[in-house]
């Protein structure tokens, strides 16, 4: 019997594997930002902070924090270590499994083609981690971008990405090394031999093939990624790696006709991470843990179906993600060697499923959905034993505790003529608790937090209002917005040192003990703005966000209440110049503001408004080649980002200055 001739093959053009942007999103806030905005930044956290309001959980960027406080967070509500806001790559989380934080060595702004950086929106189809917000990161589809670079604080750099095609297959790599002698983050008077540079080597390669099938797109992608580096205290090192495979299969919505998409991936981590107890005087340094190693993995799944028919779109969806980790720690240093061993973790689970839609009807956009999602914190435990003679000191295997979240989203778009849009919009979204927030106490010099099995996830309900304006010559835009958070999680004060306590121990003079609770509710009301305009060869932009942030600590935590969120400024500005000045040569200037943060949350640590200046100057060499000049906080401000309960403020980095190479296809 012959075989059957096998039916043709719909004809794809080959790209990226993810669905069109939907409809709905327009009923939102999202900042678009392309190639040319990530260009100019060495690292993707900086490329998207010029979006104000956006920050990691302290000051500092990649450049110099360490991977427990890379947690992202948008609006200045509440930021935290482990972020409230959701990263994706098309689609697959960046959030680590055992922290929530992300490791954002792990890609360069090379191996990017654009991000969209939402605020509110609520958990609609993004899921759990979307407290306040969405990141989502667009992997390149198409061309070569390659930097060269070295500057000062012996910062060297070299990253690439590329993308060809043979017939029906595509392939993509990119591969990024950075490395810098770093800085010392006390300065002046204050600074002693405890004090020592935050020194950084990071790395990561990924490679992802893309085939058209008769199914659809096919992508299969994966991903390594390390980095070490000085925490800025003499014996305090911190080293994170890990690696991401995924697999996705979409295909687009074309007319009437069903889209869809389904997608799996496999994330694991691992962090080693040291801190010491500082002497008085900053003299010297005593090793306080080591938090060995970190072994944490995720799975995930997600799938989704759209239609598009007239105004009408819909889509229906579910997604689970499953997480698995523990940490390995040595504690208690007595007699030149730790008398302690800590292993602690668990396992998180959320599952769920949602349908979001939109209709457009002349001017008028209407969008809206709904989802319910199941989450679980099941196999808990914590162990602590004696590392002389390995007898158990604590043994603690928490109950199971498990739950249902319903959450939902609508938005109204109006098309006012003249390119003026008006919306308004309300939501709801929700984060469960980290595996580190649960379980894995940890310590900053001679602050103490210790873990909380008990935590509830964190809710929020939000609304927003805002108005845009689009023309030739640019935009300009404003959304009010209200924002509440139930359950917040939040490092509660419980006493300073020294003394002993219950739980946490020995707290030494200087330092504070903190437990993460689920303290009241935060509630924040803010406006955020921006506007940009070109006149001939010059591009002139301008952003502010103001969010006011007060924390209600009820009977849990009333000495909060009346507060602002630890590291929540209420001002940030930004204001930048974009000039071709001849055929060739380019100059761009970013001017930073920000006013004054708590280090802590009881607001006694107050960290001074802070300002920065960066500039660039291209050379266009040759169409595709440019020779630049870079400096960061070119005018070299004090930028602090810590303080310590006997008031030593630690810096971001003083001014550094580069040249490189840039080619792009």
């Amino acid at each position: 019997m012959p075989f059957d001739t096998p039916p043709p093959v719909e004809q794809v053009i080959v790209t990226a594997a993810r669905l069109p942007p939907a409809a709905a999103e327009a009923a939102f806030s999202v900042v678009h930002l392309g190639e040319g905005d990530l260009a100019k930044s060495q690292r993707v956290d900086e490329a998207i902070g010029q979006t104000p309001g956006v920050s990691l959980f302290r000051r500092t960027s990649s450049l110099s924090a360490n991977p427990t406080t890379q947690g992202i967070s948008l609006r200045a509500i509440a930021p935290s270590g482990a972020g409230r806001t959701l990263v994706t790559l098309d689609g697959v989380p960046l959030n680590d499994p055992f922290g929530g934080w992300v490791i954002w060595s792990q890609l360069a702004p090379e191996s990017l083609t654009g991000i969209d950086v939402v605020r509110g929106a609520g958990a609609g189809p993004y899921g759990a981690g979307a407290l306040t917000g969405v990141i989502g990161l667009k992997e390149r589809d198409a061309g070569v971008a390659a930097d060269v670079s070295v500057g000062e604080l012996g910062s060297e750099r070299a990253s690439a990405a590329a993308t060809s095609t043979f017939g029906r297959f595509e392939f993509t790599g990119a591969a990024f090394y950075d490395k810098s002698d770093g800085y010392v983050p006390v300065r002046g008077d204050a600074r002693g031999a405890a004090d020592t540079r935050t020194d950084l080597e990071a790395k990561s390669i990924s490679g992802r093939v893309d085939m058209a099938t008769a199914l659809g797109l096919l992508s299969l992608r994966g991903g390594f990624f390390e980095e070490d580096r000085g925490a800025g205290l003499a014996g305090a090192r911190a080293n994170a790696s890990g690696n991401v495979f995924s697999a996705t299969l979409v295909k687009a919505p074309r007319g009437a006709a069903l889209g869809w998409k389904l997608q799996a991936w496999r994330r694991t981590s691992d962090l080693f991470n040291s801190s010491v107890a500082v002497a008085a005087g900053r003299s010297a340094t005593t090793p306080a843990n080591s938090q060995d190693k970190t072994p944490a993995t995720g799975w995930g799944l997600n799938g989704a179906l759209r239609r598009k028919a007239g105004g009408l779109e819909w889509e229906l969806g579910a997604d689970a993600r499953l997480n698995d980790g523990e940490e390995r720690e040595r504690y208690s240093y007595l007699g030149g060697t730790y008398t302690r061993n800590r292993v602690a973790g668990g396992k998180t689970a959320v599952v769920g499923a949602y349908a979001d839609g939109s209709w457009t009807a002349g001017p008028w956009l209407m969008a809206g959905g709904l989802r319910l999602d199941h989450w679980a914190t099941t196999d808990g435990f914590r162990v602590e034993r004696s590392a002389l003679t390995g007898a158990v000191l604590l043994d603690q295997h928490p109950a199971d505790r498990d739950g249902e979240v319903v959450s939902g989203r609508l938005g109204v778009t109006r098309d006012l003529g003249g390119g003026t849009t008006a919306r308004l919009a309300g939501y709801t979204g929700f984060r469960p608790a980290s595996l580190n927030e649960l379980y894995r106490p940890f310590r900053v010099g001679n602050d103490v937090t210790e873990a909380n099995a008990g935590l509830k996830p964190e809710r929020l309900q939000g609304m927003e209002a805002g108005v845009s304006h689009k023309s030739d010559k640019g935009l300009v835009e404003a959304t009010a917005f209200w924002n509440r958070i139930d359950d917040p999680i939040v490092n509660v004060t419980l006493g300073a040192g020294p003394g002993t306590f219950p739980i946490g121990g020995f707290i030494p003079a200087g330092g504070v003990l903190r437990q993460r609770q689920n303290a009241g509710t935060i509630d924040a009301v803010g406006l955020e703005g921006r506007a940009e305009r070109t006149v001939s060869a010059v591009t002139l932009s301008s952003a502010l966000s103001v969010t006011d942030a007060r924390v209600d600590g009820g009977s849990t935590a009333p000495q909060l209440t009346g507060k602002r969120p630890a590291q929540a400024p209420i001002w940030s500005a930004t204001a930048g110049l974009s000039a071709e000045l001849t055929e060739t040569l380019a100059l761009t200037t970013d001017l930073t503001w920000e006013g004054k943060r708590f280090e802590d949350d009881l607001n006694s640590r107050v960290l001074d408004p802070a300002w920065r200046l960066d500039a660039r100057l291209d050379w266009r060499v040759k169409p595709l080649v440019t020779l630049y000049l870079a400096g960061d906080n070119l005018l070299d401000a004090n930028i602090q980002t810590s303080r310590t309960a006997d008031g030593v403020a630690g810096y971001a980095a003083p001014r550094v200055v580069r040249v490189g190479l840039r080619v792009a296809l």
